[in-house]
């Protein structure tokens, strides 16, 4: 055994001996498999075996079964191996959060073929680019954005095209606010089929395949700090697994592997093309075999309206979110003692004592931090449940993202050397788990870089304390949060790069006390050109999702190193300095 190996194995045991010394006592030390590591297109065949019947989810009042979503994700894969879709194929999918969804989804998985979620936010050069890139040939859109499907066509044209709207599984009577729009009659377009009317006129059976666990079955986009957004290939192991774990820790599953409430009720707003979405949308029901409230979009008023009603038990919420909550003069009308849980994600703003207390006391739960993850290790490779107790998590070393879930470890590491760093010292977070994605679609390069004897080197900067736990202390990486959205400098320069009279940019970010950060765009031109700051700004609005669309500042140069690298820091000391 080298010494470096020997160092590592000494490390993770110290690390282990001390995290299971502070273990909670609520919390499993295992994962609990309600159906062992079975593909989750499996784990809905038998739900809708046991609990036919039972709620899986509420979607403004209109309830789905587990046998519905069983039936109906059967039609899907029996209409989407009808227009020629097999295993291996990628099918993507455009659409905002609505129970046709999980219908697709899971119809796409139990033919043992590719999920490819598409941001229905994305303009013309971020759809071409991830179409192209996923190879996807079949799409289901929503219907609104058939335009912009169809704008693309003559470059990439996708062999099957289906559409939906949003609100076409609503209730006659909603029992809560619908968000403006939702109710918006279906807008058929010529060539286009409803997806919704092939279904229910399905005769031939879904054809019964056994998927491959360990295959790939989703392809879920992240950007990344060189050039366009890669696919992270996950598999459904990787699905059952993210979320076994995190119901497990987070007290939905017991250690037997059933509801420890078979009542309680999850919520989510979270768009299910986001990868932490699409685990608390798309998977939790189906794995803890709990109901699932499903909101559209965020909404302040249906939140709470939901909460009271179906009697809400465990959410999930960023922090801006809960103070516009507590803000409301409305707030203490609405009964909120049905919540056993609230986890937060700090993004813009931060949890702290103070706001946790003032949760408590006016809904009588305890706010927690949520976990670290990344989209290519299936996010949740951490959990905080139980560790809140005189404010420890947030009192001490800063970024504190508690535990990690048990089978996934993490070491800390020199960003340069790769030298293992002893507890305390801050580095690379580096992990190796059982959800880490099996690499970059068509990218071995950056996979190989990425990865490395198993270990995901993740960018990011962490540290350990004495108990064990990991603190997240930001990223190496450019990476930008605007308002709680991922953003990264490369891609918005690779779109940039798409304008004519672009020569290049360089962009940095400035910090915003309403989005947390704005990407600020600093522009070379090409000689001759006329187009202004203003008019390319308004380019960017038509080229890319709202949230990335930056500032732009026109210059002659930048600040370069002698190597021909661009200086950013120089460039962030500026924007800093206004």
């Amino acid at each position: 055994m080298s010494d470096k190996t020997h160092d590592e194995t000494a490390f993770l045991a110290d690390i282990a001996r001390r995290q299971q010394r502070n273990w909670p006592a609520q919390v499993p030390r295992d994962v609990a498999f309600p159906y062992g590591e079975a593909p989750v297109s499996e784990y809905l065949r038998a739900r809708a075996r046991e609990q036919r019947d039972a709620t899986a989810i509420v979607f403004y009042g209109r309830r789905v079964t587990y046998g519905e979503l069983d039936d109906w994700s059967d039609r899907c894969a029996a209409l989407l191996h009808a227009r020629g879709v097999r295993a291996g194929d990628r099918v993507g999918m455009m659409l905002g959060n609505c129970p046709q969804v999980h219908i697709v989804f899971y119809g796409i998985l139990k033919l043992g073929a590719v999920y490819v979620p598409v941001n229905p936010l994305f303009k013309e050069a971020e759809l071409l680019h991830e179409l192209n890139d996923a190879g996807v040939q079949t799409l289901i859109v929503q219907d609104s954005l058939v335009p912009l499907v169809r704008s693309v066509e003559p470059v990439q044209p996708v062999r099957a095209l289906f559409s939906t709207h949003l609100g076409a599984w609503l209730p006659a009577r909603p029992e809560i606010a619908l968000p403006a729009g939702l109710d918006a009659p279906y807008q058929p377009a010529e060539g286009v089929e409803n997806l919704l009317d092939l279904l229910a006129a399905q005769a031939s059976p879904a054809p019964r395949i056994d998927p491959d666990p360990d295959a790939p079955a989703a392809l879920n986009y992240t950007g990344g700090t060189t050039g366009l957004p890669k696919g992270c290939i996950h598999t459904q192991r990787d699905m059952v697994y993210t979320l076994a774990a995190a119901a497990t820790m987070n007290g939905v599953l017991g250690a037997d592997g059933r509801p420890v409430d078979p009542n309680d009720v999850s919520l989510n707003f979270l768009p299910m093309f986001w990868i932490a979405g699409e685990n608390a949308g798309l998977l939790m029901p189906i794995v803890s075999g709990t109901p699932l409230v499903l909101l559209a979009r965020w909404d302040p008023l249906a939140f709470l309206q939901a909460v009271e009603r179906y009697r809400v038990a465990h959410v999930f919420l960023v922090v801006d979110n809960a103070l516009e909550l507590m803000a409301r003069p409305d707030f203490g009308s609405f009964d909120l003692r049905s919540l056993k849980s609230a986890r937060v994600a700090s993004f813009v703003r931060k949890l702290t004592p103070e706001i946790r207390a003032q949760w408590l006391e006016r809904t009588g739960t305890v706010m927690a931090e949520g976990a670290w993850g990344m989209t290519e290790t299936h996010t949740s490779d951490t959990f905080t449940n139980g560790m809140q107790e005189g404010d420890r998590d947030l009192l001490g070393r800063p970024g504190f993202v508690g535990l990690p879930m048990p089978g996934t470890h993490f070491k800390i590491c020199d960003f340069d050397t790769g030298e293992l760093l002893p507890l305390g010292a801050e580095g690379e977070i580096v992990v190796r788990t059982p959800s880490l994605f099996k690499g970059y679609w068509n990218r071995p390069d950056a996979t190989a870089e990425a990865v490395r004897d198993g270990w995901f080197h993740t960018g990011d900067i962490g540290a350990y304390d004495e108990e064990g736990c990991l603190h997240y202390l930001g990223r190496r990486k450019e990476m930008l949060k605007v308002k709680g959205m991922s953003v990264f400098p490369s891609e918005i320069e690779a779109l940039l790069g798409f304008h004519p009279e672009v020569l290049g940019s360089a962009v940095v970010g400035r910090a915003d006390a309403d989005k947390g950060q704005v990407p600020v765009a600093f522009v070379r031109l090409q000689p001759g050109a006329q187009v202004d700051a203003e008019a390319l700004r308004a380019w960017c609005k038509a080229q890319m999702a709202t949230y990335k669309v930056p500032e732009i500042r026109i210059v002659d140069a930048w600040p370069m190193t002698a190597t021909g690298k661009v200086q950013k820091h120089k460039l962030q000391e500026e924007v800093a300095q206004g």
